[in-house]
């Protein structure tokens, strides 16, 4: 049977994407768009370099580059967990003015083939953040806080990552 929330794709307007419309496995695509996470009252990244990661139902993830952190904000930590696609992800403690995110990024620094971009970058929870903005837009975390995507005006859904969306 199909699942009923699924069906509910919601179609795009104009300048907007469907996460439905995304590939899988997922794709690597650059991005211009400026990028800023704020946290611990601190603007702790600021880029143009990132990367967004496309996946069927997922709002895309963006990886930042390590370098564009403020200095000593990244702290890595003990411990991996495994994408099918990407391969092994390892995890920073995001820590500022006395602010601290447990495992609150993460990168893949040695990528299966097709996702060497990400091996330099680390994408963030922007739940786990004061804010996180794209062109100046405050993005809405991801559902479900799993798979840490971004939600912007420019995306539209259903979203995975709900109660009741594991089984798409």
């Amino acid at each position: 049977m199909k699942n009923p929330m699924r069906s509910k794709r919601v179609t795009p307007g104009p300048g907007q994407e469907s996460v439905w419309d995304y590939p899988r496995p997922p794709r690597v695509e650059r991005t211009s768009a400026i990028i800023e996470v704020r946290f611990g009252g601190q603007l702790i990244a600021r880029t143009d370099r990132a990367v967004r990661v496309l996946e069927t139902s997922h709002p895309p993830v963006y990886y930042l580059p390590i370098g564009d952190f403020a200095p000593g904000v990244l702290v890595p930590v003990e411990g991996t967990t495994h994408c099918e696609f990407k391969g092994a992800a390892g995890y920073f403690d995001v820590v500022t003015g006395g602010a601290s995110s447990p495992r609150g990024a993460w990168t893949y620094p040695t990528p299966v083939r097709g996702y060497e971009d990400l091996s330099t970058r680390a994408a963030i929870y922007p739940s786990q953040m004061d804010a996180c903005t794209v062109d100046g837009e405050t993005v809405q975390a991801q559902e479900g806080d799993f798979y840490g995507g971004w939600i912007t005006a420019s995306i539209v859904g259903p979203f995975k990552g709900g109660a009741g969306t594991w089984g798409w």
